[in-house]
């Protein structure tokens, strides 16, 4: 009797610790529920980047260093344009030589470019070796480099089996890279996928007969470094570039001082990111830029995107008492809504609202699904000054 008895206030007491059932209900729920706003949180960012689902990683693999020079011109450290006419286009992306052929020949798979994209400019880099040979006595001193199309002479009754691209003197004895313009080849590819059967490159003297390749080699994808890789770089726009408050003049110093440079290390913008201000603060202070800084590393995107780690997007906040003043960069409207508010001649008119007066774009250089590097322009994602509008 006195086990039983025993057993049972064990019983009790496990029931009476354990929590309620309609608690662990709403705990699970509310669990579901930050798992799906998060998950939906993503998605719609991005959807803001264009994008339906985020690109594979790619570990510690190295970008062309020709596209992080290209980032640093567009962008400040923190990703901001720093001039929105820099950049010919809003995209750029560089495609590595798929053929890796021992013939000087290229081809490059350009899926990844969406039909409706505009084809701005196409460029062949290709990097220029040292001689083998030694030059010391040979009487060559510049020769000609020729970029064909190769053509499907089944096509369209075509007789030549390849097109003259982009042809240019280069100094023998030089090394580096070198750039042709392929722009109509890569236009008649979107076209007509099928038709990219590739590039060939011809060496010739300057008397037109073929030279020696001991003389006049370039960097291969199959026997050479990936930073001498020959590379496609594509210059498109996609349509969507801002026609609305992104008007920034490069000679507007005014603008440009507006927007003071983002923290880059990690605990000033944690900081930044954690000031917390209260409804009575916003509602109490004049409208003005407060901080808001979006942490690519937080989000889970720091193994696809290159630059930047992060960016202040800042946000607007604060009130628009009566009488406003040119500080707070009224708009005519707000200002007669602000004074058909304070003499309170219609009911329901509210004060004029706290809101981005300029909006900049930001450029983010990130690893794509096929791992060519894209370098893209995102308009209105940095809030550069604020007003009552």
């Amino acid at each position: 009797m006195l086990l039983f008895v025993i057993s049972l206030a064990a019983l009790v007491c496990a029931v009476a610790a354990r929590p309620p059932l309609s608690y662990l209900e709403n705990h699970f729920t509310a669990e579901n529920e930050s798992v799906e706003v998060r998950s939906a949180a993503i998605k719609r960012l991005l959807e803001v980047f264009g994008m339906d689902d985020p690109p594979a990683m790619h570990g510690h693999k190295q970008p062309p260093q020709y596209m992080l020079d290209l980032y640093n011109t567009v962008a400040d450290v923190d990703g901001v344009t720093k001039d929105p006419y820099l950049l010919e286009g809003n995209t750029v992306r560089s495609f590595f030589d798929k053929l890796r052929s021992e013939q000087v020949e290229f081809r490059f798979n350009l899926s990844t470019v969406a039909i409706t994209e505009k084809i701005l400019t196409a460029e062949l880099h290709l990097f220029k070796l040292r001689p083998q040979a030694t030059l010391t006595f040979n009487r060559h001193h510049f020769c000609q480099v020729s970029v064909y199309q190769l053509l499907d002479t089944s096509k369209n009754n075509n007789t030549q089996d390849k097109k003259l691209l982009s042809s240019r003197l280069i100094p023998v004895h030089s090394t580096g890279w070198e750039v042709f313009t392929i722009t109509q080849a890569v236009r008649s590819w979107m076209n007509d996928e099928g038709s990219n059967l590739g590039l060939h490159v011809v060496v010739r003297t300057l008397g037109g007969s073929h030279m020696d390749l001991k003389l006049i080699r370039f960097a291969s994808g199959r026997d050479h470094h990936q930073s001498k890789q020959p590379m496609l770089v594509l210059f498109t726009d996609d349509g969507s570039r801002s026609t609305t408050l992104e008007s920034i003049d490069p000679n507007d110093t005014e603008v440009t001082s507006d927007l003071p440079s983002a923290p880059m290390s990690g605990p000033p913008s944690r900081i930044a990111r954690s000031l917390d201000y209260s409804e009575e603060e916003g509602a109490s202070s004049p409208c003005q830029r407060q901080p808001l800084y979006v942490d690519f590393e937080e989000i889970g995107w720091s193994g696809w995107i290159v630059s930047p780690r992060g960016y202040n997007a800042y946000h607007c906040k604060g009130s628009c008492p009566f009488p406003l003043g040119q500080n707070m960069r009224p708009t005519n409207h707000a200002t007669v809504q602000s004074i058909i508010n304070a003499l309170k001649l219609i009911k329901g008119i509210d004060t004029p609202c706290c809101v981005p007066d300029k909006l900049f774009s930001i450029n983010l250089l990130y690893f794509d699904d096929a791992e060519n590097v894209v370098l893209k322009q995102y308009n209105d994602m940095v809030a550069g000054s604020c007003g009552c509008h």
